[in-house]
């Protein structure tokens, strides 16, 4: 890339960067995000599978949820150091020793308006209370890494004496904290560089994205040779979240050639638990993780992607768990068209294919968005001729108990391939424990997300039909429709799902038979 060539010999990176995720930390500190002991369990699993260095367990002063999280997972077993937070209080960091971590984060803020608004402290009391701090860590045998809070905002001179001083009292790390998000990336490299010719141990950086420059700033530090990184599973945290993890290590491994730990076939992966707990969805356009991140719909894009994947992909899907997938609307192309006509096992003639673009076109002209079923669905109505839709799923008995008091639970008994399951589930209502209790069933089969359902009323009245829509999106991010009409609105929304499903399964075995 041409512009290796010009910023190589300014670059005096690591061969290796750690990663310290603090998803179950900061990510925890988004607003509106709390996590119970078991899920944080469950994410800190992941993040091992992962392989980050450092999992940022929490902060165990906060709660006794909170210490009892950190306690559970120092105790798990894994491979990667488990790290808790605490402040230059003794309380503080008592209750992360307690919790039988290997090592313990200590900070404290080293700006002038923290100093004096929040801290009330001298300088010299700052100083003080880390170097104790720090000793205090260090005498009880744990790594110890030291954040100066708001470091990007103090004073150069002041910022440089409290990292000597807490460096010769022990610690093991140092962090530079972009607090509040506003540093620029050759402020972050400068600030590295300086803190560099002045202590020697490992520098981290911990970057916040209140103006979109977390990820940029982190790289920076990076460049000028931090050999760690602080992040977060899909960009969470505080305000406007941290560095995205999946974004930094993805970014050190394909523009820099820098290496970690991270396992890059996992992130997708663990991006989908972190969102799935914390209810905290993706955005679409996201990098690396977003539904549309290797979605293809422009005709340019998809006939260079179908030709030659690498003309439209800095790297390939695979890599971080992802496939391809290409998109009908009002941008797309006949080349696009017929390729995912193809996967699902349909050939059309040239005409037909021209009629089904300008079809599908139409569509995202009036702001329509066109599934893979719709597609299909207009496909088959080019070309004259019906899809025999097998059904795989039968409905063979639905049970609902809700009321006043009463948790709303469905117990569905499927015929699936000719052989009957049972399963419940419970929900805010009948239909959602429904629709769940079939997903358990059909999971088995296919690895189904629902991500739009819509109800409506066909017909007036108390005894009104009952119109459900739903879109269910598979492994492979193919989106698919169902409908389901019944006077029963649960009997309505059941039907969609198993309709939408059957969908799936037909496709999926006309794209095996064209195989």
């Amino acid at each position: 890339m041409a512009w290796r060539e010009l910023v190589r010999k300014e670059f005096s990176p690591p061969e290796k960067v750690k990663i310290l995720d603090t998803t179950l930390r900061d990510g925890e500190q988004t607003p509106g995000v709390s996590l119970t002991p078991e899920e944080k369990l469950e994410i800190a699993r992941q993040l091992d599978a992962l392989g980050v260095d450092i999992i940022e367990a929490g902060f165990p002063i906060t709660s006794k949820g909170e210490k009892e999280a950190v306690k559970l997972i120092a105790r798990e077993g894994l491979n990667a150091e488990i790290c808790g937070l605490a402040r230059c209080e003794k309380q503080d960091m008592d209750d992360a020793l307690d919790c039988d971590v290997d090592s313990v984060h200590v900070f404290i803020a080293t700006s002038k308006i923290h100093m004096d608004k929040k801290l009330r402290l001298s300088r010299d009391e700052v100083v003080r209370k880390a170097v104790e701090s720090v000793e205090y860590c260090k005498d009880h045998g744990v790594t110890v890494e030291f954040s100066a809070e708001d470091a990007t905002r103090s004073e150069i001179n002041f910022l440089l004496r409290v990292f000597r001083e807490v460096v010769d009292a022990g610690a093991d790390r140092i962090d530079i904290p972009d607090t509040v998000g506003v540093c620029i990336p050759i402020g972050m490299f400068n600030l590295v560089r300086k803190v560099k010719e002045t202590v020697n141990v490992p520098i981290a950086v911990h970057c916040h994205d209140d103006m979109g420059l977390a990820v940029a700033n982190s790289l920076a530090g990076v460049e000028a040779g931090a050999e760690e990184i602080h992040s977060t599973i899909n960009g969470l945290g505080e305000r406007a979240g941290n560095a995205s993890l999946e974004e930094v290590v993805v970014s050190l491994k394909y523009l820099y050639g820098i290496s970690t730990n991270v396992r890059l076939e996992e992130i997708y992966k663990t991006s989908q638990l972190v969102s799935r707990l914390t209810g905290i969805n993706v955005q679409p356009n996201k990098a690396i993780v977003g539904e549309n991140a290797f979605a293809h719909e422009s005709g340019i894009h998809t006939h260079g992607v179908v030709t030659s994947p690498e003309t439209y992909e800095p790297i390939s899907p695979v890599i971080v768990g992802r496939v391809r997938r290409l998109v009908a609307g009002k941008h797309a192309g006949r080349h696009g068209i017929k390729e995912m006509l193809s996967e699902m096992g349909i050939s059309l003639t040239d005409q037909q294919l021209k009629e089904v673009t300008e079809r599908v076109k139409s569509l995202g002209d009036k702001g329509k968005e066109v599934t893979d079923t719709d597609l299909l669905d207009i496909a088959e109505a080019v070309a004259l001729y019906p899809r025999k839709i097998e059904e795989k799923v039968k409905l063979k008995e639905l049970l609902v108990v809700t009321g006043n008091k009463v948790t709303p639970t469905s117990t569905v008994r499927l015929e699936i391939n000719g052989n009957e399951y049972t399963s419940a589930g419970i929900g805010v209502g009948p239909v959602d424990a429904s629709i769940k209790a079939v997903k358990k069933l059909v999971g088995e089969i296919a690895n189904l997300e629902l991500v739009n359902f819509k109800l409506d009323a066909i017909t007036g009245g108390t005894d009104a039909l009952a119109n459900v829509v739903v879109k269910l999106r598979d492994e492979n991010g193919r989106i698919i429709s169902g409908r389901g009409v019944r006077e029963d609105i649960v009997m309505a929304g059941v039907e969609a799902i198993i309709n939408a499903a059957n969908k799936i399964l037909s496709i999926r075995h006309a794209s095996k038979n064209k195989e």
